[in-house]
């Protein structure tokens, strides 16, 4: 693990100048193509579907019209010709039965990227815009056949009361839905905005997997750090939260004003909905109010800004910012009046790090690969100078730089050496009369086994490293005499950055994402931990206030959302992707990404059970009210049943949902236990009665009235109105319906947390919108008590918890039926921020 560690945060460094490239490219292609298969697979099975409808009811309509006018009986029995042959008029499917049994092997890439040139998505997307609507209406199917079997009489025939259906597009695919029978009038439904709004309550998480000098602890008593789109500021001994929440992407950077008040923080670009760049900035603001004092750079900066710094010696007037351009372009700012003061190109090569010097404002150092500049800026010029190695090796990453007390330059690198440079006088007998000063290398000292990360300088001129692979922190005397050291726990990773609290107590931040807080003498303990990959995997205790995650860093995670701390985590064999809690509350059961899955015991945090169901990853797991069933969903397309016994403990294969053309998404059972409602790749609902042998309802109509105890399915009658006109199937990841059936929480593609209304079966619904996700959300859910939701950012690997504010969770039910008879709302969507 730790020689990995160095190797990683070299990647890592590199990739901060990465862009798209041809490979990324055919990934989105590949995936396009992908998705168009699994379209026309999935649209094949529906008409194979109908067609054999249209078979079993022709001989029970011969039988009817035969009944009412024998004269039909030629007409039905007629014979047409071809090529000279009598053959009888009647579409034979056998031959295309092969087709619609093959399974359908399409995984989704986790970070979903939109291809504008895709000519496919194109037609497919103008499919679904030039649709009359997103929704509408159609007589069912299979309605129409039992009116016409039922009705009587020799002229004509009573039409009986045909059930009413709604069309939804996606992709240009329709997708029925059946509204339930206490809707007297569908066209005449309100849709409100929801009574409760949300608040984000907590932060779960640090950024130190891949950024560097993003830690500081402020006079408040405050710690600063960041994650995802959020900069939280953490009260230590109060154990309390604030957040600054102006940025729209994710802050890569952050800096610390000299009068500890002030704030500077750098987001990357990122891209809206349409995936059309957006501008990278500047924040400065106050740490005390939160207020933005100035945005610089809209419209200068590139891709993203990866360093910032304020000056020093003129009471942080100026600001230094260099961006993740390919030139990475280093500009100074007057950022009070938001004007530029000078600009250069800096280097091609990854910039790791900036700074100016504490005693002039005019010289400035920066350093990443291969390299250290010493800058000088003047007259509104900036002008290098290369450091020169000279006899030392050229390490591969300068990853980190203080300026001693004595004016020295200190260098950390990537080979574990603090390197102590110089100025130098010009060689003139060597070089000539035009010779300059340079900067040199007067000191190595041998500081860590693998790379340096980060150096501090405390107040008294002592330094701290700190150091990648050995994860020790060394104290250093000011001349880089060795006086302490002690090591940080293997869980929690490599030294990322060091805060000094007092002198003797520090935080550390790590590259596993954590924040630890300690002193040589007692060791240190974290008090801010995250996961260190994507997230997929989300469930909320039945009846206390705990909450699991998992994701593809292998580690099985239980939170106290009261506490807002980590109970207990646990590492995977595999990637965890969904789980559930058991009823009882005692285990819960985790789904992997080989189609193994595991039962673990909260208390003793054991493996109870274990057992595995196809070879493909798994998508959902879901307890049946009673506890009795445990459905598994899989990407092999089948739905797993199991009958669970003795508290949770023993489970017991009952059966085996078989239907689906592509791969499970969502699922949710009946308050009785009885039933399903599935949701696949596909974008079909499907509708299985598992009490009488995981059979698939083939009227789905039956099912429309049928009352559910959890709502996850994406796809529905009772949430349609959450998805936007156009989309394509994928923008929404997850939802989750509050347990007082008002709300429904929706994760969206483009780094929303949405609240909407429950039931929200009419499009273009009003909600409130939430950010501070740098990335797709993939899961919601609420608290037992609806007083909280959790949301997971994928990428990001940010936890946010929104405490629920707000009254009105009476009964959604009556208020579906009350609001037919209401005109509809014009209201727009309100902006929760």
């Amino acid at each position: 693990m730790d020689g990995s560690t160095n190797s990683l945060d070299d990647v890592s460094a590199e990739s901060s100048t990465g862009f798209p490239d041809r490979l990324s490219l055919m990934e989105v292609r590949l995936q396009a193509q992908e998705d168009e298969i699994t379209l026309l697979k999935s649209s094949l099975a529906d008409a194979l579907r109908k067609l054999r409808l249209h078979d079993q009811q022709i001989p029970l309509l011969k039988q009817q019209l035969i009944a009412v006018n024998p004269a039909a009986a030629r007409v039905l029995n007629h014979s047409c010709f071809v090529d000279g042959v009598s053959k009888p008029c009647r579409l034979s499917t056998s031959s295309l039965d092969g087709f619609h049994h093959t399974s359908n092997r399409v995984r989704r890439n986790s970070e979903k990227s939109k291809d504008p040139q895709d000519k496919t998505k194109q037609r497919l997307s103008k499919k679904a815009a030039s649709s009359t609507n997103l929704l509408t209406r159609s007589p069912s199917l299979e309605c129409r056949a039992k009116d016409l079997i039922s009705s009587t009489g020799s002229q004509g025939s009573r039409r009986g009361t045909q059930s009413q259906s709604i069309k939804m597009f996606i992709r240009g695919r329709p997708i029925t839905m059946y509204i339930p029978s206490n809707i007297l009038n569908y066209e005449e439904l309100k849709m409100d905005l929801p009574s409760q709004k949300l608040d984000l309550d907590w932060v779960y998480g640090y950024r130190g997997r891949d950024c560097r000098a993003n830690l500081y602890l402020l006079p408040s008593g405050e710690a600063v750090y960041f994650i995802a789109c959020v900069v939280v500021l953490y009260h230590i001994s109060n154990q309390t939260q604030r957040h600054y929440r102006k940025h729209t992407d994710c802050v890569r950077c952050l800096a610390i004003h000299p009068d500890k008040v002030r704030v500077a923080s750098g987001q990357t670009a990122g891209v809206d909905k349409d995936g059309k760049p957006l501008l990278p900035s500047v924040h400065i603001w106050d740490s005390n109010t939160l207020v933005t004092l100035q945005q610089i750079g809209l419209g200068t900066f590139e891709r993203g800004v990866g360093s910032v710094a304020f000056s020093n010696s003129d009471a942080g007037t100026f600001l230094c910012v260099i961006d993740e351009s390919n030139e990475h372009m280093l500009s100074v700012w007057d950022w009070n009046k938001n004007i530029k003061h000078a600009e250069v190109k800096s280097t091609n090569e990854a910039v790791l790090a900036v700074d100016f010097s504490p005693t002039d404002t005019g010289n400035i150092v920066s350093s990443g690969k291969s390299h250290v500049y010493f800058w000088t800026m003047s007259a509104g010029t900036i002008t290098k100078k290369q450091g020169i190695f000279g006899k030392y090796k050229k390490p591969k990453f300068i990853m980190c730089f203080v300026f001693s007390l004595t004016g020295d330059v200190l260098t950390g690198d990537s080979e574990g050496n603090i390197l102590t440079w110089g100025k130098s006088a010009a060689d003139i007998k060597t070089l000539g009369k035009g010779a300059k000063e340079t900067f040199q290398i007067m000191k190595q000292t041998r500081a860590h086994e693998g790379s340096v990360f980060t150096l501090c300088v405390l107040q008294g001129g002592a330094i701290l490293s700190g150091g990648g692979k050995d994860r020790k922190i060394i104290r250093w005397s000011a001349d880089l005499a060795p006086e302490r050291e002690c090591e940080i726990p293997e869980n929690f990773g490599a030294v990322r950055t060091i805060a000094d609290v007092d002198g003797e107590e520090l935080l550390v931040g790590t590259t596993r994402n954590a924040i630890l807080r300690g002193t040589f003498s007692d060791g240190f303990v974290a008090i801010v931990q995250g996961h260190t990959d994507e997230m997929w995997g989300l469930a909320t205790h039945p009846s206390q206030n705990i909450f699991l995650t998992c994701g593809n860093d292998r580690q099985v995670c239980v939170w106290n959302s009261e506490d807002h701390k980590l109970d207990w985590c646990t590492p995977l064999e595999e990637s965890g992707l969904c789980a559930d809690f058991c009823p009882n509350g005692a285990l819960v059961s985790v789904g992997l990404s080989t189609g193994r899955w595991v039962v673990l015991d909260l208390q003793t945090k054991d493996v109870v059970s274990d057992l595995t169901d196809g070879n493909e990853q798994l998508s959902v797991m879901r307890y049946s009210p009673d506890g009795s069933f445990l459905a598994v969903g899989s990407h092999d397309n089948f739905i797993y049943i199991y009958n669970v016994t003795d508290g949770g403990r023993r489970y017991m294969r009952f059966g085996k949902c078989t239907g689906h053309s592509s791969f499970i998404t969502h699922l949710d059972w009946s308050k009785d236990g009885k039933y399903i409602m599935s949701n696949s790749g596909d974008y079909e609902i499907l509708y299985w009665d598992i009490a009488s042998g995981c059979k698939l309802l083939r009227n789905r109509f039956e099912s429309k009235d049928r009352e559910w105890a959890s709502y996850t399915c994406v796809l529905g009658f009772h949430v349609m109105g959450v998805w936007l006109e156009g989309s394509d199937g994928t923008d929404i990841n997850a939802l989750c319906r509050s347990h007082s059936e008002s709300m429904v929480a929706v994760a969206d593609d483009f780094c929303k947390v949405h609240l909407f209304q429950y039931p929200c079966p009419k499009p273009k619904a009003p909600s409130y919108k939430y950010e501070g996700h740098g990335s797709h959300v993939t899961n919601v859910r609420f608290t037992h008590k609806d007083s909280h939701l959790l949301s997971l950012g994928g990428k990001d690997t940010c936890i946010l918890q929104w405490r629920i504010k707000g009254a009105g969770t009476g009964d959604s039910k009556e208020h579906l039926a009350s609001s037919s008879t209401a005109r509809s709302s014009s209201s727009s969507p309100e902006n929760g921020l």
